[in-house]
């Protein structure tokens, strides 16, 4: 290879972007924010975490706020497709209900209940000082409100949840309960106490 070529791989090679998996990155980004809140959390240990140089996070993110709001939108996107899959195994709108609330109990205890939940962690931490975040913390909620309350109707349909239920109030209270064992995850719960509030929460709708 002569001079000239090799000067201009080195060139070319400078002006090339650096490449990483975002979704990894993100990924990494929203444990800090789970485990430190977004106030506490400093870029350091975001870069850190997200194992990328300062300047390659604020070229991809552009600040603190932008790494985020990304990472908010990873965790809902991922966790709704977790949930999805556990859903499409159930049949019966009883069954879905089942698997949405042993969902959120199942994440409600051990590391990733010491953790949190982002989206709950968010209502209380940021969504209070930015209308873009509180925005999304909203239509997260209503998101899952919207969730339960179209399993309580598919229950009722297929005849697996009474049709006296107040659909709505029951959705509002299980969207209640279900955010509330995030917060109590924190606490050192174990598996078997979040899987016997899960059976509680349940009687809502014999």
């Amino acid at each position: 290879m002569s001079a000239t070529t090799l000067d201009h791989e080195k060139t070319r090679s400078r002006g090339r972007p650096r490449e990483f998996d975002a979704d990894a990155a993100l990924d990494a980004a929203q444990r800090v924010f789970s485990e430190r809140g977004y106030h506490a959390a400093s870029i350091s240990e975001l870069t850190e975490a997200m194992g990328l140089a300062a300047g390659s996070v604020y070229k991809a993110f552009g600040d603190k706020r932008g790494i985020f709001l990304a990472a908010f939108d990873r965790y809902r996107a991922v966790r709704r497709g977790l949930l999805d899959a556990r859903l499409a195994r159930a049949e019966t709108g009883r069954d879905k209900l089942h698997a949405l609330i042993t969902f959120f109990a199942g994440s409600s205890h051990g590391e990733i209940g010491r953790r949190g939940c982002l989206v709950v962690g968010s209502a209380g931490d940021l969504a209070l000082f930015d209308a873009e975040a509180a925005e999304r913390v909203a239509t997260a909620f209503i998101t899952d409100e919207t969730l339960l309350a179209d399993l309580i109707r598919l229950g009722q349909s297929d005849g697996s949840i009474s049709a006296d239920i107040d659909v709505s109030a029951v959705a509002l209270a299980l969207l209640c309960l279900t955010k509330g064992m995030r917060v109590i995850g924190k606490t050192e719960r174990s598996g078997e106490e979040m899987a016997a509030a899960a059976e509680a929460a349940m009687k809502l709708v014999t």
